[in-house]
């Protein structure tokens, strides 16, 4: 019974400094975050910010909830939940979702609110916009895809033909031809963000038509896009999140877009009392917003999933000479692009802004 009651009070004491290390504010923050079509699982965009949503919770000592619509015509109501039940933040997540996240905002000026994924002009007090320089990380996808490519033929599949994801597209074709001026490019997009099936049909007829390293831009969709790079045994290029254990050998880089850190900061700032609404944030390459996985080391995520379960021994090994034959040989090459992009000698042109050439 001692022993019992030891252990009680162990637990009780270890428990009160946990909670004391936690500010009581933190403790009571509540945030909801609706995410974008397709939902959790699509190792890439919603994942993301999901990510940054655990880690608030591990160490800011906040809670959260979700919700993923299965269509964005349920947005608003999605929004609307969470407002209406005094969470402290609510996130929305997509450039779909930018008109209900305003509407629901104007409608609870109250409440404080932050929008992945597209630049507000006249931006409310209670909206912070978390926006990414994707076409300075896809420049550098661009050049890595011109650079491995053997046949001269790259591809590129979106998910939507909307400005945002212009921004992908075009920041990779000019890194491809900033390479090969004469690099033969391949752009088709899903339609959709969640159909790896369409992904997988778009890749073939690409790789049918000559393409040998294929850079996706289209959340869920691109699961499908590395399954024929594997059956086709081409290269592919993944984004937002390190996709680069999905197909072990084949995914030779991923496009990091930091939405997890940009979530987690701004759930961070709520906690704190500085929250920035009223403000369009840019994440770039020169503040690590964006860029691309290390061509020489394997990553922690990628080591996570070998942890995991999620890839065994011998695909780790795969993926670890993947990166010594195929990637390491342009490290500095791709690092002294980076940097001339960061420092100005290197501008790339944002296709969501100037939008897409009409000869492509």
């Amino acid at each position: 019974m001692k022993k019992v009651l030891s252990l009680t009070i162990v637990f009780a004491f270890v428990m009160m400094v946990v909670f004391a290390a936690v500010p009581a504010a933190a403790q009571d923050t509540r945030v909801g975050i609706v995410l974008s079509t397709g939902g959790l699982g699509d190792l890439s965009f919603n994942d993301a910010a999901y990510r940054g949503l655990q880690r608030a919770e591990e160490e800011l000592g906040i809670s959260f909830d979700y919700i993923e619509p299965a269509d964005p015509s349920e947005d608003q109501t999605a929004l609307r939940r969470f407002a209406s039940r005094g969470y402290d933040l609510v996130i929305g997540v997509g450039f779909q979702m930018a008109d209900s996240l305003t509407t629901v905002a104007g409608e609870y000026p109250d409440t404080k609110f932050a929008h992945v994924d597209q630049f507000f002009e006249d931006i409310p007090e209670n909206i912070v916009s978390l926006n990414f320089a994707e076409w300075e990380g896809s420049f550098l996808a661009g050049a890595l895809a011109a650079l491995t490519s053997e046949s001269g033929n790259v591809g590129f599949v979106g998910g939507v033909d909307f400005a945002l994801i212009h921004r992908f597209e075009g920041g990779f074709y000019q890194g491809a031809r900033y390479i090969n001026p004469d690099i033969e490019i391949q752009s088709r997009y899903a339609d959709d963000f969640g159909d790896p099936a369409r992904g997988r049909e778009i890749a073939l007829g690409m790789i049918d038509d000559g393409a040998d390293v294929i850079y996706h831009a289209a959340g869920g969709t691109g699961s499908g896009v590395f399954q024929a790079a594997e059956e086709e045994d081409i290269y592919a290029i993944g984004v937002d999140s390190n996709q680069n254990y999905v197909a072990p050998g084949y995914v030779i880089a991923s496009m990091l877009k930091k939405v997890d850190n940009a979530v987690f900061d701004t759930v961070k700032s709520v906690v704190e009392g500085n929250y920035q609404g009223g403000n369009n944030l840019y994440f770039t390459l020169a503040d690590g917003g964006v860029d691309l996985t290390s061509l020489t080391e394997v990553g922690q995520p990628v080591l996570d999933a070998h942890e995991n379960g999620t890839i065994t021994d011998e695909e780790l090994e795969t993926i670890r000479e993947m990166k010594e034959n195929v990637t390491s040989p342009y490290a500095d090459r791709i690092a002294e692009i980076k940097e001339m992009i960061i420092n100005g000698e290197i501008e790339v042109e944002n296709w969501g802004e100037t939008g897409r050439p009409d000869n492509l």
